[in-house]
């Protein structure tokens, strides 16, 4: 939570006039009101960010004020002022719903530790109801065996001491968040918050509001509130997962905040500013989406200022056996179980598959073995890929399908061999695309693009 607007709620006019001097020289913006009725109507129509209200007042006072906002607007954070203070008080005004209090007469450098101190607070709130809908495993912690990995890491350890914008690019599950956490991790920001939003999972309403916040009232089911993200990751790193799925008047509001780092929330006419800095993956060509009309060119150079590309796993392919080992061992433990391991052909046969769904299917193949495993161990017989994967997938020396050898997928291109696992997915769900892609390991509207695609240029009815 980011503090730009206060409301004083106080009766006498030297103390009112006090309140309102001593916060407009902390910098805030100010609304007063004169007493509790007052105040709330203000605090309706002005959504600030806080409310220092005094405690004895006429017609409704400062506990009366408290508790119908947080009845009313919860999330606003109150802070009580009084002449008159008890610890009876004190605890009277924290239990209506205060955030704090402070005691007559009191300093602009008292008034500026409570909000600092009412802005911390706040913030672990969010941060803690973003943490229990965005848990980022650590399952799939960066690997880099690979000589492609380990420049792409030695890049990512470079572009985390600068500030500008990251543009991360490569298919879809490679693992660009965790670069974009390495880069986080490795720079000058490492103490602030690291936030992550998926823009393709989100309809255009509900991500504007995710990005920017709302005010109360501002759509239908805005009952309070709400901080987006880009407050959120204020003094810290804000990644925009899938940024190349974002629509076009979003791509106006982006641009503003990367260009002058303020931007309002919806429905709000206040002008919030922060610091963030902005990572950005994708696994589409932005550049052919510029050209087609698709992205704005001006977004696309603000994010590609500082470009990172991460290979595909049958490009790195060093890096799958320690990948899937780790993740035996990971499910293992989740699983009751501190001793699983792969055999050697279950090794053998990881090696063999073409992995479209690259490190996320790696890690959804594994799980579901140690999972579904007869033995302490993994084997072939464990090992579930895609339809495409089947026996006529194995190399010879597998139980089954030497007519099918690496040399033979080999010389196929990829991308019909990418079609076929697909298709063969979806006619295995009866055509529901949600369960082919997670059965592959990819996401829901990665699958719905390629299909997009493949009709478009006559490749599938």
């Amino acid at each position: 939570m980011s503090i730009h607007k206060i409301l004083v709620v106080d009766d006498d006019n030297l103390s009112r006039q006090f309140l309102v001097e001593a916060v407009k020289s902390l910098g805030y913006q100010v609304c007063v009101a004169r007493d509790g009725a007052e105040g709330f109507e203000q605090a309706r129509r002005e959504s600030p960010d806080l409310v220092l209200t005094d405690l004895r007042m006429p017609a409704a006072d400062g506990q009366q004020l408290v508790e119908r906002i947080a009845s009313e607007m919860p999330g606003l954070p109150c802070v009580v002022i009084t002449a008159h203070g008890t610890v009876e008080t004190a605890v009277r005004a924290m239990k209506s719903g205060a955030a704090d209090f402070l005691m007559k007469p009191c300093t602009a450098d008292t008034l500026s530790l409570v909000f600092q101190r009412v802005q911390r607070a706040r913030r672990l709130e969010r941060e803690n109801e973003y943490l229990r809908t965005e848990v980022l495993g650590d399952s799939s912690e960066l690997v880099a065996e690979s000589a492609q990995m380990q420049e792409t890491l030695r890049s990512a350890r470079r572009i985390a001491k600068s500030k500008g914008t990251v543009l991360i690019t490569g298919e879809s599950g490679v693992g660009k968040e965790r670069v974009a956490q390495v880069i986080h991790t490795e720079s000058t920001r490492a103490s602030g918050p690291f936030i992550r939003v998926n823009c393709a999972a989100l309809s255009e309403t509900l991500l504007e509001s995710e990005l920017f916040g709302h005010e109360r009232g501002a759509f239908t089911g805005a009952h309070k509130q709400r901080e987006g993200r880009f407050e959120l990751a204020d003094g810290g790193t804000l990644l925009l997962d899938e940024i190349g799925e974002i629509s076009p008047s979003l791509q106006a509001k982006l641009l503003r905040v990367l260009q002058e780092e303020e931007f309002e929330r919806v429905g709000g006419t206040s002008t919030i500013k922060v610091d963030v800095r902005v990572v950005a993956t994708t696994n589409r060509d932005l550049a052919a989406e510029v050209m087609a009309g698709r992205f704005r060119e001006d977004l696309y150079y603000r994010l590609h200022v500082l470009p990172i590309h991460v290979a595909p796993l049958r490009e790195r392919s060093k890096d799958i056996l320690p990948l899937a080992r780790r993740f035996a061992s990971v499910y293992g433990r989740q699983n009751g179980s501190d001793d699983v391991t792969l055999s050697a052909a279950a090794e053998q046969r990881l090696m063999q598959w073409s992995w479209p769904g690259n490190v996320r299917e790696l890690e959804n193949v594994v799980q579901r073995a140690v999972v579904l495993r007869h033995g302490s161990s993994v084997e072939p017989a464990d090992l579930q890929f895609g339809a495409a994967s089947g026996p006529q997938a194995v190399l010879p020396g597998g139980s089954q399908g030497a007519g099918q050898s690496a040399l033979s997928l080999a010389n196929r291109p990829l991308a019909d061999i990418e079609r076929e696992a697909i298709l063969e997915t979806l006619a295995s769900t009866g055509g529901n695309k949600t369960e082919a892609a997670r059965r592959m390991g990819v996401s829901a509207r990665t699958l719905s693009n390629k299909m997009k695609l493949w009709r478009q240029l006559g490749l599938v009815a």
